[in-house]
């Protein structure tokens, strides 16, 4: 397709990426430790790390996956920590140590767990105290060797640290009793010398897990490459608007997922900003809390959270002339939730658009434009086609296919050769999955998806994990689950169900899908019903129970 796009990017950016000045994302981050090392780099619970301290703590932290867990170039390590200052802290230590992360996210229940660390094959995992018990459940199952226990109290400020152990004693924190765990503390004690590691842009950076359609997640391999060729596509759009060394970004988006992942953290970083990290955005009342303590300039979000903090009277009482710009994305962004935020902050939301398997940003709107509801211009370096069924190419305002080639698209995904083979075109692009039309200024829009996914709370869920798990109840003959569009959520789940005894209730199949899926995957609603409609191969025709 003709970059007509080309023709609407602001005049400031160029219509390609230069060659990458890093060799990895270590390298990256290294630059930026140097360079901006008396600078704040993470705020988390009145605590500080510097980018100085950000270095020495990772460094030690490495040293010691090398020389206690025998972690090499290759090795596989997961994480699976909310927004806590060891995040960054175990992640680049992680590369220091020339291992491929697995973001594993917290919420996970010990089955989903299972199904990742099998799949990618880790033997070490990194893992908040608080969520141990999921982990407990089903390690035998699988091939890990190392646990290394995080607390929240970690890496804080004296005072602080001292404050959560307290709570956390009296509040009866469980202990780990398990002596081969070991404890986060423990591995920036010792005074080993990190053995210099070589990464390259074909190195794997990432195991990123996104859903899978049978049931299981699968992991998109996302390269050093792919990640920092993101990175330089994103800092072109964004570098008129950012000073670096100066800007202050809120992440309440969880550093687990790809987009807070490589926007909030790694080009944040690279920028020598201030992050704020947010552990739990759920509570409102101590995220506004929070956010009244900073002068922030940037702050990014999915529709469901932007909502939520507009709910806040004294949210509203905030001064955000240092806000500069506010970018939406996960989901898509309600027009009615654009105009209130701008009339509270004075900001745009400024969208964007983006898949796991894209490392992940596609296309996004220029900074601080109108909000229009579209998902923007595609990215420097960004070739888009928007096809039919049949893998046809489609004109301007036709709706069809969109499809992706860049160097921020993943080359495969991890031991799925099939699932690899039918994303993409014969000519190497990515087929997203969703239905978008371009118009003939080049903004995107996506106008409905092709697969059966639902987005829930910036969240991707796949109806089949949902019904591969739900079936298992004894009382479910058969059920089918769909994404009806909500408000708040984007879309919430629906559930409808077949049951072989009516004493069967609503209530019983919420609790039994709190205890094997993670809560953003829990039905909203649950409907029973007599029959399942399914087509003549007995697929369920997801577009009849709508119509229910």
């Amino acid at each position: 397709m003709e970059k007509i796009w080309l023709e609407s990017y602001p005049s400031d950016i160029p219509p390609s990426i230069e060659d990458l000045s890093s060799n990895s994302i270590l390298d990256l981050i290294q630059k930026a430790s140097y360079k901006y090392s008396q600078n704040t780099a993470f705020t988390s619970l009145n605590s500080k790390l510097s980018f100085k301290d950000v270095e020495y703590y990772s460094e030690k932290f490495g040293a010691y996956l090398q020389y206690e867990l025998s972690i090499e170039k290759g090795s596989r390590v997961a994480i699976m920590l909310p927004n806590l200052l060891t995040y960054p802290v175990t992640l680049i230590g992680c590369y220091k140590a020339a291992a491929t992360v697995i973001n594993i996210n917290p919420l996970y229940k010990g089955r989903e767990i299972e199904n990742a660390l099998n799949d990618s094959g880790a033997e070490t995992i990194i893992v908040l105290d608080k969520f141990i018990d999921e982990l407990n459940l089903i390690i035998n199952n699988t091939k890990i060797k190392n646990v290394i226990v995080c607390r929240i109290s970690d890496l804080l400020s004296f005072p602080m640290s001292l404050l959560v152990k307290t709570i956390s004693f009296f509040k009866r924190a469980k202990k780990i009793t398990n002596n081969n765990y070991i404890p986060f503390s423990r591995t920036i004690s010792k005074k080993y010398i990190l053995k210099k590691v070589n990464l390259y842009h074909d190195d794997i950076a990432l195991l990123q897990y996104t859903g899978g359609t049978t049931g299981k997640s699968k992991a998109a391999l996302l390269t050093h490459k792919n990640i920092l060729s993101n990175i330089q596509q994103l800092n072109i759009w964004v570098r008129p608007h950012v000073t670096k060394g100066k800007e202050i970004i809120i992440t309440a988006l969880p550093l687990y997922h790809i987009f807070s992942f490589t926007v909030n953290f790694l080009y944040f970083y690279s920028i020598g900003s201030n992050n704020i990290l947010i552990a739990n955005p759920r509570d409102l009342k101590s995220f506004v809390k929070e956010l009244t303590k900073h002068r922030f300039t940037v702050i990014t979000a999915v529709n469901t959270l932007f909502n939520l903090l507009l709910t806040s009277s004294k949210f509203r009482k905030i001064n955000f002339s240092s806000l500069k710009f506010s970018v939406g994305g996960g989901m898509s962004v309600l027009s009615s939730t654009a105009k209130k935020w701008k009339k509270i902050t004075g900001t745009e939301i400024t969208q964007g658009y983006g898949l796991t398997e894209t490392s992940p940003i596609v296309s996004i709107n220029p900074i601080n434009d109108k909000f229009n509801g579209s998902i923007g211009l595609p990215v420097p370096s960004t070739d888009i086609l928007i096809i039919d069924d049949s893998g046809k190419p489609l004109g301007y305002e036709e709706p069809g296919e969109l499809c992706v080639k860049g160097p921020q698209v993943m080359s495969k995904y991890w031991n799925k050769e099939d699932d690899t083979l039918s994303s993409f075109t014969k000519d190497g692009f990515f087929k997203t999955g969703d239905i978008a039309v371009i118009n003939n200024n080049g903004f995107l829009r996506i106008v409905d998806r092709k697969k059966d996914m639902i987005i829930s709370s910036g969240f991707n869920v796949y109806p089949n994990e949902i019904e591969d798990y739900v079936s298992q109840h004894p009382d479910v003959i058969e059920c089918g689950v769909i994404g009806i569009d909500d408000s708040n959520r984007g879309e919430s789940i629906h559930l409808f169900i077949v049951r072989s005894s009516d004493n069967l209730t609503e209530i019983d199949i919420i609790e039994f899908c709190k205890k094997g899926l993670t809560i953003y995957k829990v039905p909203k609603k649950v409907h029973f019903i007599n029959e399942i409609p399914k087509n003549n191969v007995g697929k369920i025709l997801r577009r009849k129970l709508r119509e229910l």
